[in-house]
């Protein structure tokens, strides 16, 4: 099985880094400094075929499999995580849940301006008390005549105050029943539905967190995703394709802060010579470059099952826990090599140091990681 860049990947790669060289680089200080979500960018990588990577070209989106996607997750993460991350959720959670198991008379609403990020996406799943424990979800949504209404809130959401339209997952059944809550679509501007407080965060500064709020949120049925009491289910295929997101982002952060280690150990002389040189420096890069290659392997095999459409339910969980840890482990061994300019803003690896530990935590935890893992091979 051969991982090799395809020509989609390598043209992709590339018109990310001429763009991002102009549109990121000189702004990704600003932005994680200040919080700032930079909205028009993502309009431009719309404008790029960036947000509509998986989308079907039927539906206005660029057709591509998930090596293409995983390719454009990682250029855009090595240039600033947080664009990557808000890529990464706009693309398989609101889109890819509208894609997988929405009506065609949804599709063609909102897949084309998705596709484009005339509608930028969010994705609501997580409570402030039920973080992986769904089941207990406090978000309900009561039938009243062709409507529901949603009441109860939901937190760490990607672009929970910027998005124009969010997948929300409320409970329709009984507490504890995975065939007890809904998929709805709902539009920003529908009464009782509100953007809440903005996550403060360590890091992944430049991607919007936020809550989702509702209030007597009235929501048609024709806007439910599938039939009602699918939504968790729905849900947990969602988040295998999700995790290929995170672990993609994992290897963006980690690529990143190798290649930075690599040029800065040739550049910085101790002793008239460059640290490279010396074996404490050249043995941590090989074991962080051992570690990569580890991680893209992993991510690359669930890719290409997903794109066969197979169960990758252990795969992309292996390839998650995996990848995210050697993104921590890469990024710390990162500030080691650079010493204390590593501790400073002056240089890139001081933010994969910071933006790295979200990967651990996104899409569940390491541990989370290892229950699916060790659920599936002990099937």
């Amino acid at each position: 099985m051969s991982f090799d860049l395809n020509e989609n990947q390598k043209l992709i790669a590339e018109m990310i880094r001429d763009f991002g060289a102009k549109e990121i680089t000189p702004f990704r200080k600003g932005w994680d400094d200040l919080q700032e979500f930079p909205v028009q960018l993502f309009k431009k990588l719309g404008d790029l075929g960036l947000m509509g990577v998986l989308i079907p070209t039927a539906y206005g989106g660029s057709g591509f499999g998930y090596f293409e996607y995983v390719t454009a997750i990682v250029e855009l993460t090595k240039l600033d995580p947080g664009v990557g991350l808000s890529m990464a959720a706009h693309n398989s959670l609101c889109s890819g849940h509208i894609m997988m198991f929405g009506n065609e008379e949804q599709k063609k609403k909102y897949l084309p301006k998705l596709a484009t990020c005339e509608f930028l996406g969010a994705w609501g799943l997580t409570e402030p008390n039920t973080g992986s424990d769904a089941g207990n979800m406090r978000t309900v949504a009561i039938e009243d005549g062709d409507h529901f209404i949603l009441n109860g809130a939901k937190n760490f959401i990607t672009h929970g105050v910027s998005g124009d339209v969010a997948v929300v997952i409320a409970r329709t059944g009984e507490v504890g029943d995975s065939h007890g809550m809904t998929a709805f679509i709902i539009e920003r501007g529908t009464p009782g539905f509100r953007g809440g407080r903005k996550e403060d965060k360590l890091g992944m500064r430049s991607s919007e967190t936020a809550e989702l709020i509702f209030e007597d949120c009235r929501v048609h049925k024709n806007q439910i995703l599938g039939d009602v009491g699918e939504g968790f289910i729905q849900s947990m295929k969602i988040l295998d394709g999700g995790r290929i997101s995170i672990a993609a982002l994992s290897l963006g952060i980690a690529e990143g802060a190798l290649e930075a280690s690599i040029q800065y150990s040739k550049e910085r002389e101790q002793f008239n010579k460059p640290i490279s040189s010396f074996q404490g420096i050249s043995f941590k890069l090989a074991d962080m470059a051992t570690q990569v290659e580890a991680s893209k392997l992993l991510i690359f095999q669930a890719a290409d099952m997903k794109n066969k459409g197979l169960n990758i339910t252990k795969e992309s969980a292996m390839a998650k826990l995996y990848a995210s840890e050697v993104s921590v482990s890469v990024a710390n061994e990162a500030v080691q090599i650079f010493g204390g300019y590593g501790f400073t803003k002056d240089y890139p690896v001081e933010k994969f140091y910071r933006d790295a530990k979200l990967c651990t935590i996104g899409e569940g935890t390491s541990e989370i990681q290892k229950m699916v893992i060790s659920r599936q091979i002990l099937k």
